[in-house]
C-alpha cells in the first residue's frame, strides 16, 4: 500500500476523533445531553446550539492567533 494513502487515512481518523471531542465538549458547556452514537432525540434547537457553539469557539480561536 502507498505510504501517503496510509498517512492520509490516519490523519483523517485523528481529525474525526478531535472533532467528536470538540462536539462533546461544546454540548457539555451548553448543558445538552449528547450521547455517543445516535442523538435523534435532540431538538433542532439543541442540535443547532451545539453547532453554533462550535463555530463561535473556532472563530474566537482564529481571532486570538
Amino acid at each position: 500500500m502507498n505510504n501517503s494513502n496510509n498517512n492520509k487515512g490516519e490523519m483523517t481518523q485523528k481529525g474525526r476523533e478531535a472533532l467528536e471531542r470538540f462536539k462533546m465538549e461544546s454540548a457539555s458547556e451548553l448543558g445538552v445531553d449528547l450521547k455517543q452514537g445516535y442523538n435523534g432525540d435532540l431538538t433542532s434547537r439543541e442540535a443547532g446550539s451545539i453547532g453554533g457553539r462550535m463555530v463561535q469557539k473556532m472563530i474566537n480561536s482564529y481571532k486570538m492567533q
